[in-house]
Order: structure tokens, then C-alpha cells, then sequence
């Protein structure tokens, strides 16, 4: 039985990376809404309450009576979930006279609290809400406070029920993970077993039992997702998976045959379609961003249906969907408030059961699983790339001589990155071709040619993004190279905006 800590979400921003913390810990947990709580499952050994952007006396608020968690399982409140179960318990919370955000340090830690076991006093620790818990449960003690916040930490008289009013999760937090490493380990008791092999182990026999010998069909993208969804249901199924890559003419330079080569590599049953005829023709003169996509999703669909019904018997589509889509697709009410089907609408017109055989998983862990796999770090480690392709990096409309300008440009900037050790240390880089013309001077002559910008940002989740700061000698090649290979541009600028405001993609 695959033991699990559960995280109850009630809002919180940081919630996802609660999850990630307790991977690390070699646990599995789930994120479920506030108010679905798992009852009567043996396998779950202990519980996370999350933080939310609402006060504990807001109508709005989400909240459980935590009465019914405290003695049946370990608990540990964060932020707004320290404060609902001293709220709830007979304690006192006010708003606080300042908002309590940023670095603060633990100035006095109980010895005693098994929470804070291997913690120094003074270590530093992240706040972030607005509200303050004033007075404790009589049944409650004090476990660390701050120079402002007496109450930072706290422990129920003889139980394992805990709070922090401070983010364990954030990086800012600099024990933070031996914090949570206490809850889970030290108090839950989790054995660490929740580790790449042993998904691998287990997925295939779940894959082997839930499949059978029945075929499936899945659609690559040459995402380091769908590439390791392929390898391990090929795995677990072999020959009874059939592949599908689909070339929509907008990939980067010479990433179709590239990438149909690692995948006969790696022994996957694939069918490569080249589609750049009926994309770029139904692409044509459109401007709109947003036209953009949508045809290119129904284009997708199309040619991966079309390629699909010539095979028979198929009973299954196979899909990359990993964990935070899962959870994203969920608002905290259990509304289905977006879909994350790779795919749109092929299910139900397909007539196929889905299959997701990574949907329990983070990206850095769908990237361990990969390398556990076999899966060649040229494909693990890629930058993620837009399913629009290039279409997005090409400010106004799509033609098949814009598309090579910016192939070739793309290429020149990311092997740059490479050469230089460069490319793993940003998180995402491409470049946008765009819609004005510059003049330039080659040789003797005046050109008046195509100008493009170069975007390499820095990250851990894409939910936010700084602009690399990449050095001026590799900027100034990588310019020249590009002026001086690649006909059509004169002019190479570098992106310096910061998500937000700005996004990572300009389209």
C-alpha cells in the first residue's frame, strides 16, 4: 500500500509547492480541495493544511472543522491553516497592525518540539499574511516565536497537531525543508519509499493490469511530457503502442527528423506526419495571436484524428497530462474550471478511454523518471517549447520564408547556449521574429531587413520569470553570427522583461 500525506488546498498560491517539498522527501502526497478529504483511507498517514488569501473571519473563507482531524492523524496547519485550527480550537486571531510579510527570524524554538528538531534558533523563516493568531487554545503551547510573532509556531498539549504561521515551503525559508522533513518523516513516520524506480515499478504493472492487450494510440509532441508518457507505456505494452508525431512546418530547425530519430532510439512504434502544407495554408494572413492557436489546435486535431481511425482496434488514448494540470483543472470547490486534455475533445470523439500514466507527477519528476528510464538528456533536459511552435514567435503573419529566417536564428542563439554551457542555466530561450525592418549597412550597401529579439528568462515554475542575465561577450557573437548568416535580418535585440509584467512568450 502506497502510503501518502494529504494536502488539503484552501487557496493558497505556495500550495503546489508544499507538494513538491514533500516529494522531495521521497513521499507521495496529494493536493485535493479543501473540503475533500479522503475518510476511511488507511494509506494516508498524515495532513497538510494549506494557506489561503482570506482571513479566518472572511465569508468567503474555505474552511473544515479541524476538530474532526485532531487525534486521528498527524496535522500540520500553514499559515491560514496554524490559524484556523487556533480559530476553531478556543484561540484568538486579529488582524495584525502591519501586514506581517517578508524575512523574519525564529528568536526562541521549544527543544522539545519534535517539529523543530535539528533547527537552530535563529533561523530564518518567510511570512506572508495579514492576519495574527493573539491568544492560543488553552490546550495549546507556544513552539517558536519572532521578534513581532509570538505565537509563530504551536503544538496541541499531548497531540501531533501543529501550526506555523510561516511559509516551510518557500525558499526563503531556510530549514524549511527539514521542518517538513520532521512532519513527514519524524512524525507521520513515511518511509521514503516514493522514489523514480519505484513509480516506474508500479506503473508499469498498474499499465500492464489496466490495459491489457488492448492498443493504444498517443501523440507525441517532442516535450520531454508526451517522450517519457511513450517510453514508459512502451515498456509496459510494447508493440500494442502506436505513436503519432505530428509536423505542423513550425518546429525548430531540424527538430522533426531529429526527434523522430531518438524515438526509433528508443525502440517507440511512431508514425511522423508532415502537415506543414495545411497548417501554413490555413495560417495564412492571420495576425491574431489567439486565431493563431485555435487553428493550430484544430489543425492538430485533425491530422492526429485522421491518422488515428487508420489503425485498428485501438481502445485507448495515451496522454502526457502530468500533476499540475490535474490539479489545475480543479478549482478548490471541485469545479472543473479548464481542461488540460493534450489533445481537446479526441475522447469523446474518438471513442477512446483515456490513459495518463504520469498524471501523478510534478515535472522534475517526470524528468528523474525519464533519466530512470533511459531517456536521452538531449530530450529530458529540454527548454519547454510552445505547442503553437514558432507560429507564437512570429509577431503577425505566418509564411514559410519568415518560419526559415527564424529557424535559422533560433538555431544560431540556442546551439550559442549550448556551446557556452549556457543552456541549462536558463530556465527557457527562443527567438521572436519581429514585424519591423531596420536599416542596416553590409558591406558598401544600405539593406533594410527584419530585426529580432532574443528571450532567455530564468525560473522554477513559469508562474513567475526574470529576464538572464546572459553574458555581453556571448550577446555580442551570437548578434553577429546571426547578422552575418542569416539573410533578412540586420538588427538582433535582447528581451530584459520580467514575468510579470511581461510573459515569457510575446504571443
Amino acid at each position: 500500500m502506497q502510503e501518502k500525506i494529504i494536502i488539503l488546498d484552501f487557496g493558497s498560491q505556495t500550495t503546489q509547492l508544499i507538494g513538491r517539498r514533500v516529494r522531495e522527501l521521497n513521499t507521495y502526497c496529494e493536493i485535493l480541495p479543501y473540503n475533500k478529504f479522503p475518510e476511511n483511507d488507511p494509506s494516508v498517514i498524515g495532513v497538510i493544511l494549506s494557506g489561503s488569501p482570506f482571513s479566518v473571519y472572511d465569508e468567503k473563507a474555505f474552511k473544515i472543522n479541524t476538530k474532526e482531524l485532531r487525534g486521528k492523524l498527524p496535522v500540520l496547519g500553514i499559515c491560514f491553516g496554524a490559524q484556523l485550527l487556533a480559530y476553531q480550537n478556543g484561540g484568538n486571531v486579529e488582524g495584525a497592525p502591519s501586514r506581517e510579510y517578508g524575512r523574519a527570524h525564529l528568536t526562541e524554538i521549544d527543544p522539545e518540539c519534535r517539529l523543530f528538531a535539528d533547527i537552530p534558533k535563529g533561523t530564518q523563516v518567510w511570512m506572508s499574511h495579514g492576519d495574527t493568531i493573539t491568544e492560543l487554545p488553552a490546550d495549546f503551547h507556544v513552539t517558536a516565536s519572532t521578534d513581532s510573532v509570538r505565537f509563530a509556531a504551536f503544538q496541541a498539549d499531548g497531540e501531533q497537531t501543529y501550526g506555523v504561521q510561516f511559509h516551510p515551503e518557500v525558499y526563503h525559508t531556510e530549514d524549511g525543508l527539514q521542518l517538513l522533513k520532521n512532519f513527514v518523516v519524524g512524525i507521520c513516520g513515511s518511509r521514503q519509499q516514493w522514489n523514480p524506480e519505484s513509480f516506474i515499478e508500479t506503473t508499469v504493472a498498474q499499465l500492464k493490469e489496466q490495459l491489457g492487450d488492448d492498443k493504444v494510440v498517443l501523440g507525441l509532441s517532442g516535450g520531454v511530457d508526451s517522450t517519457v508518457a511513450g517510453v514508459l507505456l512502451n515498456k509496459a505494452i510494447g508493440k500494442n503502442l502506436t505513436c503519432i508525431f505530428v509536423d505542423h512546418g513550425l518546429l525548430r530547425l531540424n527538430e522533426f527528423n531529429e526527434v523522430m530519430e531518438d524515438y526509433k532510439g528508443l525502440g517507440l512504434n511512431v508514425i511522423g506526419v508532415d502537415a506543414s502544407e495545411k497548417f501554413f495554408s490555413e495560417l495564412k494572413g492571420v495576425t491574431e495571436p489567439e486565431r493563431k492557436r485555435k487553428i493550430i489546435g484544430k489543425g492538430f486535431i485533425d491530422v492526429f484524428d485522421r491518422e488515428a481511425s487508420k489503425l485498428t482496434d485501438v481502445k485507448w488514448l495515451a496522454q502526457g497530462t502530468i500533476y499540475p494540470d490535474c490539479i489545475e483543472s480543479l478549482s478548490i470547490t471541485g469545479t472543473v474550471i479548464k481542461s488540460h486534455h493534450n489533445v481537446g475533445g479526441l475522447p469523446e470523439k474518438m471513442h477512446l478511454k483515456l490513459c495518463e500514466p504520469l498524471r501523478l507527477l510534478f515535472k522534475d519528476e517526470v524528468r528523474a523518471v525519464g533519466r530512470a528510464l533511459g531517456v536521452p538528456e538531449r530530450l529530458i533536459g529540454r527548454h519547454p517549447f510552445p505547442g503553437p511552435g514558432l507560429a507564437v514567435r512570429i509577431l503577425g503573419d505566418i509564411t514559410p520564408e519568415k518560419v526559415q529566417i527564424l529557424q535559422h536564428a533560433d538555431h544560431i542563439f540556442i546551439q550559442g547556449l549550448r556551446d557556452w554551457g549556457l543552456y541549462d542555466k536558463v530556465w527557457q530561450a527562443g527567438t521572436i521574429l519581429l514585424p519591423v525592418q531596420s536599416v542596416g549597412v553590409m558591406g558598401d550597401e544600405r539593406t533594410y531587413e527584419q530585426a529580432v529579439a532574443l528571450r532567455a528568462v530564468t525560473s522554477t515554475d513559469a508562474m513567475t520569470a526574470d529576464w538572464a542575465r546572459l553574458p555581453y561577450e556571448f550577446l555580442a557573437k551570437v548578434s553577429n553570427e546571426i547578422i552575418n548568416k542569416v539573410r533578412g535580418v540586420n538588427r538582433v535585440t535582447y528581451d530584459i522583461s520580467s514575468k510579470p509584467p511581461a510573459t515569457i512568450e510575446w504571443e
